[in-house]
């Protein structure tokens, strides 16, 4: 309803597959889903601590239907190249997190077919200092290895505004459509707002200053982006919060097209779905935004939504309204929060 007909989870779980199913057969209105396999150190999850365990689990991840690989931060550097050159054996693509083993020399990162770096704070956890040649700099090490970037900006802006108060929860005109577990663990266990201070405010800032020079670097670099968000993320709300992403990448310095495009046709490219989506013309689906207001007059003009056209299925926004008022609706019944709350198969993150 947020004109997200295509979706990439980069936590990909066996239960996302059914649910990708229930999509592509029609018995519930959703977007199609890419699914990655994540791979880190540690303990928990899909974990690798050799270059071996590495290459297993991305050979598992192979057979069990997963389009792409993830990278995370807890693994060392030669476990981490070799989950990549296995993944290009296996013909997946790669997508992730710099390691934090890579402080001080993060050059030594942007191994061959690392396609994707999945945040801008992936850069900024590496940064010796907030500077716009610091930023050059990380710009130099992408464009050389032919990697993509998502900024994701709209994930410390929310951070840092959560930092100052519980408030830009509470009051996010989203708020009310997350489900009521979720608007729990957001208020009440909020690592960001948590013994928050005018110091952790101040570098929260830093942070959303330095990734708004690093999209100016990709940007001058020539290094293509992709609109995405950290969707589950306290206030990060599923649709809603790609339009914030998008205004962000405006602000940011990217023109009203070049921010679309980074949601459409670059998206579709890197996902390798450019022969059926990302632009409108014959002979791909019919996945189309029908918006009552130009965008590339105003890119706020996305959220202006008449309905939505998915796989050539016409969904209008007085549906969306209707389902949208019914699940505000039901997150605020008593019953159903308590019913919700005592479920012990519901796991809310």
């Amino acid at each position: 309803m947020h004109g997200v007909t295509t979706a990439f989870e980069l936590n990909g779980r066996v239960e996302h597959f059914a649910q990708r199913n229930q999509i592509a057969k029609g018995e519930v209105i959703g977007p199609r889903i890419a699914l990655a396999f994540l791979i880190d150190g540690g303990e928990s999850g899909n974990a690798a601590h050799t270059p071996s365990d590495g290459r297993q689990s991305v050979r598992i991840a192979k057979a069990q239907g997963y389009e792409f690989i993830k990278v995370y931060s807890r693994l060392d550097e030669e476990t981490f190249e070799a989950i990549i050159n296995e993944a290009e054996k296996q013909g997946l693509k790669v997508v992730g997190h710099i390691p934090s083993t890579f402080e001080g020399h993060t050059e030594d990162a942007f191994v061959p077919h690392f396609g994707l770096v999945a945040h801008a704070e992936e850069f900024s956890k590496q940064a010796d200092q907030f500077t716009a040649a610091e930023a050059r700099r990380f710009a130099e090490m992408a464009k050389a290895n032919g990697t993509w970037v998502i900024p994701n900006l709209s994930n410390l802006v929310r951070i840092a505004e959560q930092g100052r108060g519980l408030d830009a929860i509470r009051n996010l005109p989203s708020f009310k459509y997350v489900h009521p577990l979720m608007q729990s663990k957001w208020i009440t266990a909020n690592q960001y707002n948590a013994g928050s201070n005018p110091r952790r405010i101040a570098y929260y800032d830093q942070l959303v200053a330095f990734h708004r020079l690093l999209v100016r670097a990709f940007l001058d670099a020539q290094i293509p982006m992709l609109a995405g968000t950290d969707a589950e993320t306290s206030g990060i709300v599923w649709g809603f919060s790609l339009h914030d992403e998008l205004e962000l990448l405006v602000e940011a310095g990217l023109t009203p097209e070049e921010a679309l495009a980074a949601a459409t046709v670059r998206s579709a490219t890197w996902l390798e779905l450019e022969d059926r989506i990302g632009t409108i013309e014959p002979g791909k689906l019919a996945d189309v935004v029908l918006l009552d207001a130009n965008p590339l007059a105003d890119i706020a003009n996305t959220r202006k939504i008449a309905g939505v056209f998915s796989d050539g299925r016409w969904l209008s926004k007085s549906r969306f309204d209707a389902m949208l008022a019914e699940l505000a609706s039901k997150n605020l019944l008593p019953s159903n929060r308590l019913d919700w709350a005592k479920r012990n198969d519901y796991q809310c993150c």
